[in-house]
């Protein structure tokens, strides 16, 4: 079994080293080759990874072609393999952490594999994840992410730990860290690359769910995520947001995007008002129309990103 580790980075030079050194520990006993695909980095992502990794491969986009076209990019340059690893550059494997999630893709009706994931500070992150509905964003606005996580149908975010203990199927889960195999990739294709940024994971998950190829979460692999969310800007929440709405759209037409776009405004008004910057940027641009219309792509990311 060959694991290709597909990582795209975009001025990520300062988390290069420890992430190459992790992936030793973390893919033990496994057959791997490391792909790059660089966005146009301004840094020395590109020299850093030829330095440390030499046998890596490495694929210069020439521009900041977004998270999806990267990973499609370095599987489509990439050597044969039975498994494509998706891995953000800020993610720590642990030993062992990929032989306990290639066992796991053997097991019926699983496509995509994902770890026990902590952060920093080795707090459990919610990863799991349930299909986006109006229900549940109706339950985010007046209950909260996790308290009303604690509820299949109201909580988007699975936020109950006792969840977290044993192995399960999820709707999708967070990309940071995706083991997707062959089959399932050959099955659903390449990632959509018109989201640019966010909610790529959650459409490539779900249509793998469709074809009948699920997300297995495996509690005995560990991960740590050492940034997470924590940087994510007014502006880029605006378009995580946004980007809720065009996927709603593409896999349920306009009649229910709209309905899940009123229960956005919702809910991200009644935060606005509490003086949360995120949510006020958000607000805006849901009920910006031009903004709505508008398909990602690197000149309205570094806008969105710089705005709020």
């Amino acid at each position: 079994m060959t694991v290709l580790v597909a990582v795209v980075t975009y001025n990520s030079e300062r988390l290069l080293a420890d992430l190459i050194d992790g992936l030793r520990a973390g893919l033990d006993g496994v057959k791997w080759h490391l792909t790059v695909a660089d966005n146009a980095s301004r840094d020395a992502s590109v020299a850093t990874v030829r330095r440390l990794a030499p046998e890596a491969t490495v694929v210069e986009m020439g521009r900041n072609a977004g998270y999806a076209a990267g990973i499609n990019a370095a599987v489509a340059a990439s050597p044969a393999h039975d498994a494509v690893l998706v891995l953000n550059p800020d993610v720590r494997l642990t030993p062992g952490c990929i032989s306990i999630l290639l066992d796991a893709l053997t097991k019926p009706g699983t496509g995509i594999a994902v770890p026990n994931i902590v952060d920093g500070d080795g707090e459990l992150i919610y990863t799991m994840r349930r299909e986006p509905s109006v229900l549940r964003t109706l339950g985010d606005a007046f209950l909260g992410a996790r308290r009303a996580g604690r509820f299949a149908p109201l909580g988007e975010v699975v936020a109950d730990d006792r969840l977290y203990a044993r192995e399960r199927f999820a709707d999708w889960a967070e990309g940071s860290t995706m083991l997707v195999s062959a089959e399932c990739w050959e099955r659903c294709g390449p990632w959509d690359e018109s989201f640019f940024l966010y909610s790529e994971e959650t459409d490539f998950a779900l249509r793998a769910r469709d074809a009948g190829l699920g997300t297995r979460y495996v509690p005995s692999a560990k991960a740590v995520h050492l940034e997470g969310d924590s940087r994510v800007s007014p502006g880029l929440w605006s378009l995580l947001t946004l980007n809720k709405v065009r996927l709603h759209r593409k896999r349920h037409g306009a009649a229910r995007a709209g309905a899940l776009w009123a229960a956005l405004v919702l809910r991200e008004a009644s935060r606005a008002v509490l003086g949360k910057k995120p949510s006020r940027a958000a607000t805006r641009d849901l009920l910006t129309p031009s903004r709505m219309r508008e398909t990602p792509g690197p000149s309205s990311v570094i806008r969105w990103a710089q705005a709020g």
